[in-house]
């Protein structure tokens, strides 16, 4: 198999990196990568990044954003249930508390655990586009974009107008959503709501999901501008083989706030954003769904911070710089009273050499209230080879402190361990890209390595999992893909897009002896995924997803997914999908058996 993949996927494409906007296509080469400091024009990235626009995230195949994410190469979603409304995301075998995800640069790292992380307040079609950095992060982001980040990024409208659908499926599968664009005069604003809903595909996994979000901002004059963001999502689900298959009637609800208010300075040369934000998110989980008093955690987390991040363009390069306070802070029957602070400062600059090449470089230090201080440097090179080629290389030192849970949870199945230290690795690139008017395709090599990994671990199925610092761990992989993109004629039947990719990972974990692993052996060793877009005339639009998903300790699984929509961009439109039309039998995580073949199918409104 490997073999196999490996000659048939020989170049690479950013998974669904070259977008087609409704009536005009997405250019790339002017797309920026939007970091919280320095901005990078997409074609001069020296990174393995995906970028998600908002067709893809319409016309996808899913119900959810863990659900388009699961489309994406190297991006390992792990799902519980259907329309992932408990997920944990993965990055190039790294855990689900190894990856950082953000809106719009506003970090959702929870301390209580990174099984909330994906706990996003934003409905789906609020979503403007999600940017995926794979590799190290924490020079750019701090601690715990170990593996990448995803950052998910919307956009204030400029016009009025109101978007509304409602959709039904299986399982008692229901749903509807609203996003109003509002803007007045110089304030521009939009709201949404959505609301997901089922009955579950199997015993005890019914789920309510509930989300509102609110975005406003106002250019006050032409240097300075303010933004305010409110969001809230309510997740309530029977959680049956999500944690433990020894109790199948625990249950779950998940509440999470998130408020922030910036500003942003821009004139000439310098760029200055500063922002504060809070972020709470209150857990309850019962071992009983019935009977909170057999077993019951109540969590709640608090989060404050303020940021300021600027860069300054000058004859010598781009210079970023930048400096944070963070408090995090837990209330919780099961993990106690406890408290943290995070301070960090940023530094980087930006040079060009030889016409065609650059090289950026810098650092990121941290102090922990727990740890000290601990420093992340790191450094990109790239060379413009021809119009169409580019080759690039970097080097990071990611960094992960341990959660609360993995440092004081005490329950029958897993129990904390407080003598934990952080897990450090330093991680190495290299990779090509090619770039046309119709062809994107890039190949990546990838090493890291740490030697101080926190993982789960038992010496016995009786034995409750604890995590343990394991030592000298290396996770090595390629990936490999391309995109083709055809300019047919505008009637009759056409394929528009085709794209495929392949990422194989190697991880030389060594179990100790008398002892099992949970997370770490688990990740993706063989994932192929293929994808083609097609159309009929105006009105009807296809996406088809293929996906190989080989596991390092379950058994492999194909999967078939597809959607038709028809008027999309009218006033009124339909769509209609169907998941796992290969009807295969898998799991993604915990024990939960995911369903066979279902469907689902509904209608969308457009007003302006």
């Amino acid at each position: 198999m490997t073999k196999f993949c490996l000659l048939a996927f020989a170049c690479v494409q950013l998974g669904q990196l070259y977008a087609q906007e409704d009536s005009t296509m997405v250019a790339l080469d002017e797309v920026v990568i939007k970091e919280n400091r320095l901005e990078i024009p997409f074609a001069k990235s020296s990174r393995n990044i995906t970028i998600i626009h908002k067709p893809e995230l319409e016309t996808a195949p899913a119900r959810s954003l863990q659900e388009v994410l699961s489309f994406t190469p190297g991006v390992d979603v792990r799902q519980r249930g259907v329309s992932g409304v408990q997920a944990d995301v993965g990055i190039r075998g790294g855990s689900f508390e190894q990856t950082l995800v953000l809106v719009n640069g506003i970090k959702l790292t929870d301390p209580q655990t990174g099984h909330h992380m994906m706990n996003i307040p934003v409905p789906l079609g609020s979503i403007d586009r999600v940017d995926i950095l794979k590799g190290p992060a924490s020079r750019i982001y701090g601690q715990n974009a170990y593996t990448g980040a995803i950052n998910i990024v919307t956009t204030l409208p400029d016009e009025k107008g109101i978007q509304a659908g409602l959709y039904g499926g299986d399982f008692g599968m229901r749903g509807g959503n609203v996003q109003l664009a509002l803007p007045v005069g110089k304030f521009r604003q939009s709201l949404a709501v959505s609301h997901d809903a089922s009955n579950g595909h199997w015993y005890n996994s019914d789920y309510q999901v509930n989300n509102i979000f609110y975005e406003g901002g106002v250019a006050l004059n032409d240097a300075h501008e303010v933004k305010t963001m409110l969001a809230f999502t309510s997740r309530d689900f029977g959680a049956n083989g999500f944690y433990s298959s020894t109790f199948p009637d625990q249950w779950e609800s998940i509440q999470t706030y998130l408020g922030a208010i910036s500003h942003t300075y821009e004139k000439n040369n310098l760029w200055i954003n500063s922002r504060a934000y809070w972020r709470r998110n209150e857990d309850e989980f019962r071992l009983y769904r019935e009977d909170p008093a057999f077993f019951q955690n109540i969590h709640t987390t608090d989060i404050t911070a303020l940021e300021i991040n600027g860069r300054y363009e000058s004859s010598a390069g781009t210079s970023g710089f930048g400096a944070e306070g963070r408090t995090e802070k837990i209330d919780s029957n099961n993990l106690g009273r406890r408290e943290r602070t995070l301070l960090g400062i940023f530094a980087e600059h930006r040079i060009h050499f030889l016409t065609n090449g650059d090289i950026r470089a810098g650092v990121y230090s941290n102090y922990y209230s727990e740890y000290g201080w601990r420093h992340f440097p790191g450094a990109e090179i790239g060379y413009q080879v021809s119009e169409i080629m580019r080759i690039y290389g970097n080097y990071g030192v990611s960094f992960r402190i341990p959660t609360y849970t993995d440092l004081y949870y005490v329950g029958p199945t897993n129990i904390g361990n407080d003598a934990l230290e952080p897990e450090k690795a330093v991680n190495y690139e290299m990779g090509i890209k090619l770039g046309g008017s119709n062809l994107r395709a890039e190949l990546v090599y990838f090493n890291r390595h740490t030697n101080n990994l926190i993982e789960w671990a038992r010496a016995d199925a009786a034995d409750p999992w604890q995590p343990q610092n394991f030592n000298e761990v290396t996770f090595q992989g390629l990936e490999a893909g391309l995109m083709y993109k055809f300019y047919p004629a505008e009637n009759g039947l056409r394929i528009e897009e085709i794209s495929a990719s392949y990422n194989f990972i190697d991880a030389n974990l060594v179990e100790r002896e008398g002892q099992e692993t949970r997370y770490a052996l688990n990740a993706l060793r063989h994932q192929v995924i293929g994808g083609v877009r097609a159309s009929y005339g105006q009105q009807v639009e296809l996406n088809l997803k293929a996906r190989y998903m080989e596991r390092m300790m379950l058994d492999p699984y194909f999967l078939l997914d597809a959607r038709v929509d028809v008027h999309r961009m009218k006033k009124v439109g339909y769509f209609a999908e169907c998941s796992n039309i290969s009807n295969a039998e898998y799991i993604e995580a915990g024990t939960v058996q995911m369903p066979g073949r279902w469907f689902r199918a509904g209608i969308n409104f457009r007003m302006k």
